[in-house]
């Protein structure tokens, strides 16, 4: 008997593998593996969840109107080019499904988001990755992997997993060589972490062009990621697309008021970035001076590389006997590296001691 079989390009895809959260054996677990929020979920989102609770009988509001118009508000954009998802992984996927599929390619930076390549070969698509420069985005090659079938590329600035940024130039300068039938996605999920001025996070371009797109996420600064919302910026035409092809309550109702409550938390995002901009350089000089090369960040994480695959397993394993969870950076093409999250102060330092333990016994 015939089995039923999946498109083929189905089963070429590996399965997104999140970062660890649970050790055996461990009692107290600390956990620097996702990019998480230092400081979890703001107070009046926890409070607006626990409200929820006695309406979680009621569908939620499908056009997520009261969480378009706050996100609107709080950044200068119009609501009615705004579209809510189910994390903005959500949000991606569908971009892919509605303008990529069989036939056509996406080009991506080689170190970028897992999501990209995943989500586009499940679509059908021909994933194309650039090699970088620095483990930063090459402009030039990115612009030069585009070819007649290209359909979307993909920049996520600031990057996961490296931390780089591109220039603002650099990132005009790729959307004015790239054909107009061919849409920029700038996945700008670390947008509130970056201290360059000339940052744009991609509104301007999306209101400059037909043709871009910027999502963001609640995941991050915003300490939402259990809740799973996020949301896009686009042309009025490309939203279209996307409320016809998004689910009809794809953001539950806890959510969205929670994601409202987290907008309106007073000093919630300066005290994180303080927060994050004091410690990511802490981090960055305490395992330099350990001798771990440290690759420049700009988000909420720092790329550590230890020079050699059997290296950066160790240090891993060393962390984990001692309860620190990192991840570890093989699915990405960087297997001497390892990511870890900016955490609270303790954590950071229960961290920097671990690894400046073991670097001193790979020394002595």
């Amino acid at each position: 008997m015939a089995m039923l079989a999946p498109r083929p390009s189905i089963l070429s895809v590996e399965p997104y593998v999140g970062g660890e959260s649970k050790l055996p054996g461990v009692n107290r677990i600390i956990k620097l593996s996702s990019n998480e929020g230092a400081f979890g979920p703001p107070p009046g989102a926890v409070a607006a969840i626990q409200r929820m609770a006695t309406e979680a009988h009621r569908y939620p509001d499908g056009g997520s109107k009261a969480l378009r118009e706050a996100i609107g508000a709080r950044f200068g954009l119009d609501p009615a080019r705004i579209v809510c998802g189910n994390g903005s992984d959500e949000i991606l996927g569908l971009l892919i499904l509605a303008y990529g599929g069989e036939g056509t390619e996406i080009v991506m930076s080689a170190h970028g988001f897992l999501m990209y390549d995943i989500t586009g070969r499940w679509a059908g698509c021909r994933i194309i990755k650039v090699p970088e420069r620095d483990l930063t985005a090459d402009v030039d090659g990115l612009i030069a992997a585009c070819g007649p079938r290209t359909k979307l590329v993909f920049l996520a600035n600031p990057n996961n997993p490296t931390g780089s940024i591109l220039p603002q130039a650099e990132v005009d300068r790729l959307r004015a060589a790239l054909r107009s039938d061919i849409m920029l996605v700038l996945d700008s999920a670390y947008a509130e972490y970056v201290d360059r001025p000339d940052y744009d996070a991609g509104a301007r371009l999306v209101d400059a062009t037909g043709n871009t797109v910027m999502t963001r996420t609640f995941s991050k600064i915003f300490g939402l990621g259990g809740m799973r919302v996020g949301w896009g910026y686009a042309p009025a035409e490309v939203v279209d697309v996307l409320n016809r092809v998004r689910g009809p309550f794809n953001v539950n109702a806890a959510a969205m008021e929670a994601a409202v409550a987290a907008l309106a938390e007073p000093g919630w995002v300066e005290k994180n970035v303080a927060h994050n901009a004091e410690w990511r350089l802490k981090v960055t000089e305490a395992l330099t001076a350990t001798g771990i090369k440290v690759w420049p960040s700009q988000g909420n994480f720092v790329l550590a590389d230890f020079g050699t695959a059997d290296r950066a397993k160790a240090a891993d394993a060393h962390l984990k006997s001692r309860g620190l969870i990192v991840r570890m950076m093989g699915a990405y093409g960087l297997p001497s590296c390892l990511r870890i999250t900016i955490g609270t102060a303790e954590e950071n330092g229960l961290l920097t001691e671990a690894l400046g333990a073991f670097m001193a016994g790979i020394r002595g």
